[in-house]
C-alpha cells in the first residue's frame, strides 16, 4: 500500500472533521435534552460521569468543568467522576469483576434523583452497560454518549455522535460535552 503525504492526510482529515461537526445539527435536540436534564438534576442532586480509556478522560474533564468553571464564574455544580477513583476501581475489579467498577460505586454513592452520564465510543463496554442497568434499578436518570451505532439502549437520553471512526467519535464527544457545558453556564 503506497504511503500518502502528511499534507494529504491533513486535508482529508480536515474535510472529514468539518463534515462531522456539521452533522451535529442532526442531534441538536438530544444535546438540548441532555443539557436540560443536567440543569434539572443539579438543583438538588448530582451528576456522576464515567467512561473507559479516552472516555474516562472526557468524563473527568467534563466533571471538572462543572465543579470548577467553564467559561464564566458561577457556583460549583455537584459532579463526580467515577473513572478517577483508582483505589475503588482496582478493589472492585479485584474483588468482584471489572464490569462492576462503576455500578458498585453508583450503588454506594448514587441516590434517586441523581444522573449518570456514561460515555462509550462503541456503546458496548460491559461496565458502562452495567452502570446503566444499576441506575435504572435505583431510579437514577441516565444519559449515554456513544458513537453512531445501531444499538438500542434502555436510557433516558442517548446521544450518538455522527461519526464512524473511534477518533472522530471522540472528537465529537468533546465538542458535545463542551456544548453542554456552555448551555449550563448560560443558565447561571
Amino acid at each position: 500500500m503506497p504511503k500518502i503525504s502528511s499534507k494529504t492526510i491533513l486535508k482529508k482529515s480536515f474535510l472529514e472533521i468539518k463534515k462531522n461537526i456539521q452533522k451535529l445539527e442532526l442531534i441538536e435536540e438530544d444535546i438540548l435534552k441532555a443539557s436540560n436534564m443536567i440543569l434539572k438534576t443539579i438543583n438538588n442532586n448530582k451528576v456522576l460521569f464515567c467512561g473507559n480509556g479516552g472516555s474516562a478522560s472526557d468524563a473527568a474533564h467534563v466533571s471538572a468543568e462543572l465543579l470548577g468553571r467553564f467559561l464564566k464564574e458561577r457556583k460549583a455544580l455537584p459532579s463526580i467522576c467515577l473513572s478517577t477513583n483508582l483505589s475503588a476501581i482496582t478493589a472492585i475489579a479485584n474483588d468482584y469483576d471489572y464490569k462492576k467498577i462503576f455500578s458498585r460505586q453508583l450503588e454506594g454513592i448514587g441516590k434517586k434523583g441523581d444522573l449518570i452520564f456514561a460515555i462509550s465510543t462503541s456503546g458496548k463496554s460491559k461496565n458502562i452497560l452495567e452502570v446503566l442497568k444499576q441506575a435504572k434499578k435505583m431510579k437514577i436518570k441516565t444519559i449515554l454518549l456513544t458513537g453512531n451505532n445501531k444499538i438500542r439502549y434502555n436510557v433516558d437520553i442517548c446521544i450518538k455522535a455522527p461519526a464512524l471512526r473511534v477518533d472522530r467519535i471522540q472528537e465529537l464527544h468533546i465538542t458535545i460535552l463542551h456544548l453542554i457545558c456552555e448551555i449550563i453556564d448560560n443558565k447561571f
